[in-house]
């Protein structure tokens, strides 16, 4: 469904990233892993249309997406939970769910009870502030409201990050299970290697904005993958 070729990327003479190339299928979790600086961010705004690319093809179901605004590419079922989450901390959680129902026409604006089967959490504290989760909530909620757009393309950068262990595993069995519906494609930006490892069907490894080692998930048992994570 997804496919990013050859993706060149600069922050003014900064060379982010050097022909980055991508491949995301429905029903399967494509995993981007590196330590920090190393362009997983800069590939997922690059692939959502927040940043621009110098040159390379990103092709979305056989279109060519690159010259797309990010409401454009939502529009066409792409959605991102970005890292640090960026809900809405002054809304409540139903307000906040509400925001991801601009990208649908009119007639589609609705919650599904399917969000609150997936998260029952958010269902309890839907009249709360999203200021006043705790982090694993908070991150359950931007899930939540990527997932209220009905995406066929769900991006995930660092889901992880700062949560405790027990709403990782939760994380962990919703992203399995979106995927193993067959029917939505799922690129997982991570550094927590075993979540990664757990759930990629397929990996690209990055340094220095560049692919470095790539494969099924079989692969990432190899030294040669252990030795770019490892501080």
């Amino acid at each position: 469904m997804l496919k990013a070729e050859d993706l060149n990327l600069y922050y003014g003479a900064s060379h982010a990233l050097r022909d980055v190339s991508l491949t995301a299928e429905a029903g399967k979790i494509t995993c981007v892993l590196g330590r920090n600086g190393v362009g997983k961010t800069s590939l997922m705004r690059a692939l959502v249309g927040l940043q621009g690319v110098r040159s390379g093809a990103i092709l979305w179901e056989g279109e060519d997406i690159v010259g797309l605004k990010p409401h454009e590419r939502a529009r066409r079922g792409i959605a991102m939970v970005p890292q640090g989450r960026e809900i809405f901390p002054r809304l409540t959680v139903y307000e906040n769910l509400e925001t991801g129902l601009a990208p649908l026409p009119r007639s589609e604006r609705s919650i599904d009870d399917e969000i609150f089967a997936l998260f029952p959490v958010l269902h309890e504290m839907r009249n709360r502030r999203g200021g006043d989760l705790s982090g694993g909530q908070q991150q359950q909620l931007a899930i939540a409201r990527a997932l209220v757009t009905r995406p066929r393309l769900l991006l995930l950068d660092e889901p992880t990050e700062g949560i405790q262990p027990s709403i990782i595993k939760d994380i962990g069995r919703v992203i399995r299970s979106l995927a193993d519906r067959g029917t939505m494609a799922i690129v997982l930006v991570e550094q927590y290697f075993d979540f990664a490892k757990a759930l990629a069907d397929r990996f690209i490894l990055l340094q220095r904005g560049e692919v470095v080692v790539e494969g099924d998930a079989s692969r990432l048992e190899g030294d040669d993958v252990r030795r770019y994570l490892t501080v």
